[in-house]
């Protein structure tokens, strides 16, 4: 509050204060220029400007704002820019609001979009108090977050990679015949195919299977390297305590355990009813009057961590018997939380069993096996 100690400013600020009133600030941030527009709650006054893209220059002009208007609240919309406007303007003491761009209310006839009318809803919208907020992350969250992701990342593009190579090969007639691929076997049959199978496929195809396969190499290598910095993180930081809590359920390992941690962040901020809705898991629905017809889940949400919670849920459907990696990870928690993570994968495993009994496609009861996992995952990582 300390923009509102002197100057003129400052006994606007202190009126409007009283009749507990603030300024709205709507701004509609891109990589290279901010266009922002403020809306004065007591007299109506729309001020609207653009900035630099400059987070200083930013906060700079909301603080001016608040000494000659009074109270201000500013908000933008979530994107690639990250959150780093938000905590500087949070430094300054600032209340900002970080959209949800999926729940922007636009009007249905409106067919003109433009920055300067962006930010303008924007601020419409948050003195009308109709914006829904994502949970701004601490820079300690959004740097493991960064790892997470990186290592997601290289998942993805070593699946590609592998499967360009497996079908160059297939289009020259060469398949593997043995039953598990891209392990140390196949990887000696593949160098054998290099030397003794192309050799008639011609110069292009030998370039193109050795940019392949050295890429496969090349990916996978750094994969490995990302495992071993979360296996790292995971063991000393703010997350540590959660992992080893989800650590409890089949098929979260420490690198699933650190990744929905990381992405979720704040369990507490949801319930076992709520979560599932959050990460995309619950059906989507049209119904009016009598009718009442779901459909697909929503795939809101976090689409990293309801990746996990699906392939997590695969391992929900064998024969439930704890080993010894089970034992460690229980003993790694505390005895309360094992003994609820081994009563969830019993109650899961029995789902699975009363599914498949039914016929369900095994594809739909996987989802619905991962729904009820999250509520799994909330209750230990909230539970004292």
């Amino acid at each position: 509050m300390d923009h509102l100690e002197s100057g003129s400013g400052c006994r606007h600020a202190a009126e409007a204060l009283v009749f507990n009133e603030r300024t709205a600030i709507g701004l509609d941030v891109h990589a290279r220029s901010v266009r922002a527009a403020a809306i004065d709650s007591s007299t109506g006054e729309v001020i609207e400007v653009k900035l630099p893209p400059v987070n200083a220059e930013i906060v700079d002009w909301v603080t001016g704002i608040w000494q000659r208007h009074g109270e201000v609240h500013a908000a933008y919309e979530a994107g690639p820019t990250g959150f780093g406007l938000a905590r500087k303007l949070a430094e300054a003491g600032v209340a900002v609001t970080v959209a949800a761009p999926s729940k922007i209310i636009r009007p249905a006839g409106d067919r003109v979009k433009t920055d300067a009318r962006d930010a303008l809803l924007l601020a419409r919208l948050l003195r009308m108090e109709e914006i829904t907020a994502v949970r701004v992350p601490s820079e300690a969250e959004e740097s493991a977050r960064d790892l997470v992701r990186a290592r997601d990342d290289a998942r993805v593009e070593l699946m590609a990679a592998r499967h360009r190579l497996s079908k160059l090969l297939l289009r020259r007639g060469i398949v593997y015949d043995g039953s598990t691929t891209w392990n140390r076997e196949h990887d000696l049959w593949l160098r054998r195919v290099r030397r003794d199978g192309l050799d008639a496929a011609g110069v292009g195809t030998l370039s193109a299977f050795d940019a392949g396969y050295d890429a496969v190499t090349s990916i996978l290598a750094r994969r490995d390297r990302l495992d071993g910095d979360i296996i790292a993180m995971a063991a000393a930081s703010p997350f540590t305590s959660v992992t080893n809590r989800l650590g409890c359920l089949r098929g979260i390992s420490t690198l699933t355990g650190f990744g929905l941690a990381v992405e979720i962040g704040d369990w507490h901020r949801f319930t076992g009813a709520t979560i599932a809705a959050y990460l995309g898991l619950v059906p989507s629905e049209h119904s009016s009057g009598g009718s009442r017809s779901l459909g697909p889940i929503t795939k809101t949400g976090n689409t990293h961590a309801r990746r996990l919670l699906i392939e997590a849920a695969w391992h929900h459907k064998p024969r439930y018997a704890p080993g010894k990696v089970m034992q460690a990870r229980w003993a790694a928690a505390p005895a309360a939380v094992a003994a609820r993570g081994d009563a969830g994968n019993r109650r899961l495993h029995h789902r699975w069993t009363m599914l498949a009994s039914k016929r369900k496609k095994h594809t739909v009861a996987n989802t619905a096996i991962a729904r009820e996992l999250a509520g799994w995952c909330w209750s230990l990582a909230t539970m004292d």
